[in-house]
Order: C-alpha cells, then structure tokens, then sequence
C-alpha cells in the first residue's frame, strides 16, 4: 500500500541555507519571467492547470534553469551533480529541502514555485508536492493535511486586498503563506493563523525564500488564537469557505453548517479592526428559496463596519456539488461512492432549501459614522486586477458622500475620472439616441445608463466650474428650470462618484 502521509518538511530554523538557495535560484533565472522565457506561453500556462507535459519536453537540456524546473516544478529526480553545479547540495538536504534517491539523484521533497510580486519582486511560494496548483487534480484523495499553493482563489484575494501602509496585519487561514508574504511588504507586523500546523511550517518557508520577514505564526481556527485585546488595521482570509455535507478536507471545507463559517468570520472581524481598517475575504453564501440573496451576506456585516460586497458567480447546487466533487478526484474513483457522495451534497441543499450557491468578495471598514453604508452587487463581468486601489477609493468616496448633503455637492467640483468613454445606443437615423452609456476601461469596467442631462454634465467635468454652475448653464442650452433640474440631478450625480465615473477636484 502506497503511503499517502505527507512527506517531511524542511527545516525552519536554517534561515542561513533559505537565503542561499534564494541566491542559487535567483542566479539561475529561477523566476516567474524566467519560467516563462524558458517553457514559452504554452507550456508555462499548461503547468499552471497542473499539466506537466509540455514543460518536461520544454527541459530536456542540461541547463541551471532546466534543472531546477524539473527539480522543484515537476518534481523528477536529478543526477546530483547536475544539482551540486547549481545548488548547495549537501546544505539542502541537510535541512531537508532535497532528499538522496535512487543510486545517485536528489529530488525535492516540496514544490517551490516562482511567483511575481506586485512591484516586480521575485518571489517563491512553498507547498506540498503536487499541490502547487489549486483544481480538479485529486488533491483530496491524499491526506487531507495536504497544503496547496496559489490557485485562482489566492491571487484574487491579493489583487483585491487593499495594500496601503499598516502597523498589523492578520492573515486568517494562511495556508502556504501567499497572503502573509504580500502582507509583510506594507505592513510593520504580521500575525498569521491556521488550523493545519504544516500550513504554517510552509508559510515559514515562503516567507524565509522569498527574503521577506518572518510572521507571528499561530495554530488554531481562524480567529481563535487572537488575543481579546489584539486588533489590526488590515485582515484578509481566503477560508475553508466550501458549503460541504461534511468537513472531509481541510484545506477547503469549513467544517461547519452550510456558509455558518463565512458569517462567522465576517460578524467577528469587526471588533478585531482598528479605526478606517480593512477586512477582506472571499466567500461563499447560500441562495435559500423564498429570500433574496442578497439580505443573506448584508446579514453578516458587524456593527460599525460599511462594507462592499460583490458576487462574481453563482452556481445551482449540482454545479456546485459537481465542481468540488472533481476537486477532490471523486470522479476517478469508484461510480458508487461518487454517487453516494453527490446524493449526500443535494441531501445537505434540499434540507436547508438552498438552490445556488454566491462567490464573491467581501470588504469591510471600520468606520466611525453613526450611518454605516452597506453596498450588495451582482457583478459576474470581467474587471481589472489588481482592484485593491480601486476598492479602498470607494470607501473613501463613501466618507466623501455622506459629508455633502445635496447643497454642498451642488458647490462641488468634479473631475471625469480618465479612461471613460461615452456610447449611445439607437437606432440608425434616429435624431436622438434611446439612451447613453458610460463605461470605465479600468478597475471595476463599470457601465451605467445616464439621460441626456447627465451625460453633458459628466463630460465637461474637468474641476473648473462648480456642479451647480454646470447644471445652470445645461438648463439654459436645453430650455429647462434651472432649479428643477438642480433638484433632480444629484441623485444622479451621487450615483457617478459612488460608482466611481467623477472624483471630487479638491
């Protein structure tokens, strides 16, 4: 019987060896430009989805680069003095990043993959071995301590997280530690929490090849091992959020009711965060019969908290058994279990009335405001990464709305944010078009419909002339009441600076 235990780890306490093999990789162009300069597109995105193939073919030279692709990427043993010219050999499997097999090879006993930061750093993320990648591998059908490394989920979580300067950072459910390493760029402390303690001996890991500083790193279920008196300025979590008959695999189910674990991880961040703090997560919510879904995740938002929440997508409940089914190669084993184990997903729904389940993000900020705003969307379009600007601007125009009544926004300037185009839509000949649209070519990619009225006034927005000296001068082109129309119109305007389309000019 094959051993399904997840092998032996490195070693954490020799950050001397970390640092020089951070040193060999980095020399031999071990990094995510590199990958991609040696595999070519092709290979380079296949072994993103977990298909080796094409870079196996793409290294079969004797090259430094070569060699450590097979070594750490696709997990072939290699001749040690192949690796000894690259590498420090002896130093490596001393404190156990390679391991001797065969007559006389070495192999890696983790998966190290090169990852870009967001200011060109190179970096290396730690996981076990084939587990680098999220998806339909069969992870599950190991042992369910297993640690993955950055999948979809990661890098949507770090592309939104907003990356202003902290004093404290938590990251909930660290996982292989890609959150944690964007953290420790912007943020004086970072404390980092898992319920899996080989998940935080690789977050170690990470950390120490990526050459960034060690993180405070705690055992236990997400907030759990957070002292009472402890808050942050910044949380981020991409939790075990799976709505699952039962708690099979750690890295992914919540060992909860239904999306119990989300609402709690959103309802108890809010006593954790300091003052204009962040907390974002991805999550799951249920679509139960009878409510809008909507009211469901609005629910979870703690007191004293504004928060913007966004669904991507949503699947009916056999999509969504399906999908997390072949997560766990349930699909390749026996036909039987597979159906006894799909009956147990749509047994779970039907108890509980769900009929889709909703992904998307969740973001909260502590606020001070007696009158806390709750913003719930449906957005399944595609946006622009990284969105963590883009997210802490909203909040900021929220503080900006509620402190202008519409007197005050009428003697407000405004500024057309860049990279907005205005299209009309009609039929051909028509003297008139039916109605206009303004559509953002960055972050969000936002589209709105605007009358006539509100996109004229948009456009000549250019932080010169106040909104109510606009809307003057718009009245008397087009024959209306200046006050009516200075009356109408800032409902209208709320909606182009909330949705980011006009930014106050000072």
């Amino acid at each position: 019987m094959t051993d399904s235990r997840p092998a032996p780890l490195p070693a954490t306490d020799r950050p001397d060896i970390a640092a020089r093999l951070r040193d060999a990789l980095l020399a031999a162009s071990f990094t995510a430009d590199g990958l991609l300069d040696l595999l070519g597109a092709p290979a380079y995105a296949a072994l993103a989805r977990s298909e080796t193939v094409p870079a196996l073919r793409a290294t079969r030279g004797d090259t430094p680069l070569e060699t450590l692709v097979r070594l750490f990427l696709l997990q072939q043993p290699v001749p040690h003095a192949r690796v000894a010219a690259v590498l420090p050999v002896e130093e490596a499997v001393e404190a156990g990043w390679l391991r001797r097999v065969g007559g006389d090879e070495v192999a890696a006993t983790v998966d190290v993959r090169p990852y870009g930061g967001p200011g060109g750093e190179d970096w290396y993320i730690v996981s076990d071995l084939g587990c680098a990648v999220g998806g339909a591998g069969g992870i599950g059908q190991r042992d369910e301590g297993v640690v993955l490394g950055v999948g979809g989920a990661s890098t949507t979580l770090a592309g939104i997280t907003v990356r202003t300067p902290v004093s404290a950072a938590l990251d909930l459910g660290t996982g292989s530690g890609i959150q944690a390493l964007h953290a420790a760029q912007h943020a004086t402390r970072v404390t980092a929490t898992d319920l899996n303690p080989r998940a935080l001996h690789i977050t170690a890991l990470t950390l120490a090849l990526s050459g960034a500083p060690a993180a405070d790193l705690r055992e236990g279920s997400l907030f759990e091992p957070v002292r009472d008196d402890e808050t942050f300025d910044l949380i981020v979590s991409n939790p075990p959020f799976v709505i699952s008959p039962r708690a099979r695999l750690t890295y992914r189910d919540g060992g909860m009711g239904g999306d119990d674990l989300c609402r709690s991880l959103v309802q108890e961040a809010g006593e954790r965060l300091n003052e204009g703090g962040f907390a974002q997560f991805l999550a799951n919510w249920q679509h139960v019969a009878g409510e809008d879904w909507q009211d469901r995740p609005r629910s979870w938002v703690p007191r004293g908290c504004d928060a913007w929440i966004v669904q991507r997508e949503v699947q009916d409940v056999t999509q969504y058994a399906e999908l997390w089914l072949r997560d766990a190669g349930d699909h390749r084993g026996d036909p039987a279990e597979y159906q006894a184990r799909y009956d147990a997903w749509l047994d779970e729904f039907e108890a509980r009335k769900v009929r889709a389940v909703g992904f998307g993000w969740i973001t909260l900020r502590r606020t001070g405001s007696a009158e806390p705003v709750v913003t719930v969307e449906e957005w399944p379009h595609p946006v622009e990464q990284p969105l963590g600007e883009t997210i802490r601007a909203h909040f900021e125009r929220l503080d900006y709305l509620r402190e202008h009544d519409d007197a005050a926004l009428l003697d407000s300037r405004f500024k057309l944010v860049p990279e907005v185009v205005q299209e009309q839509v009609g039929l051909p000949g028509a003297e008139d078009p039916e109605h206009v649209v303004l559509r953002q070519h960055r972050g969000m990619r936002r589209a709105t419909k605007v009358d006539t009225v509100g996109a004229g006034f948009a456009g000549v927005c250019d932080g010169t002339l106040s909104a109510g000296r606009i809307l003057d001068a718009i009245a008397q082109l087009v024959g209306e009441d200046p006050v009516v129309l200075r009356d109408r119109t800032p409902a209208q305007i709320r909606l182009l600076v909330e949705q980011g389309f006009l930014e106050p000019a000072g």
